[in-house]
């Protein structure tokens, strides 16, 4: 299980993912944040292993994540899905991902051919302003992780759109 603080993206600074134990697995360099909403994440001793950013041209929010320089996946808002947000996490090759559930409330499951390959949620923990996620054996976490993090993405972005918008009005 590894623990994320939810909306970090508004203030832009850097943070930790922690295991169960709070010992910290992963930093999140969020300073990079630029027009392509790229974050950084790094291992213990600062060395790179993935990265998150927003593609610039693309009909839906898509997100690619690159672990250890390597394209590992999109992730995209699907076109049509009435009352619910769902994202595609699309893998090379034919299993593709699906995050779907209460994905504003950090309420959510990742499912890839139908079972569940990790889980997200808020009730897990006590810590205000942040999320737990469960990741089953077998699965690759910085997957899993850069993915719940293009998600807040890109529900932020949109969030601040929404804001401006009213802000035009």
């Amino acid at each position: 299980m590894y623990v994320i603080r939810e909306r970090f993206f508004a203030i832009g600074d850097d943070f930790d993912v922690l295991d169960e134990h709070g010992t910290k697995v992963y930093h999140v360099d969020g300073k990079v944040l630029s027009v392509r909403d790229k974050v950084i994440i790094e291992d213990p001793d600062g060395t790179e292993v993935a990265t998150v950013h927003r593609h610039l041209i693309a009909l839906r929010p898509t997100y690619e994540i690159r672990i250890g320089g390597e394209k590992a996946a999109e992730v995209r808002k699907n076109l049509f899905t009435p009352f619910r947000d769902k994202f595609t996490i699309d893998v090379p090759g034919p299993d593709d991902l699906e995050m779907k559930g209460d994905l504003l409330d950090h309420e959510y499951v990742i499912e890839q051919g139908g079972t569940e390959v990790a889980s997200v949620s808020k009730r897990w923990l006590s810590i205000r302003d942040t999320y737990a996620v469960k990741v089953a054996a077998g699965v690759e976490p910085l997957l899993i992780i850069g993915s719940v993090i293009a998600l807040d993405l890109a529900l932020e972005r949109a969030e601040k759109k929404k804001d401006d918008n009213k802000d035009e009005d």
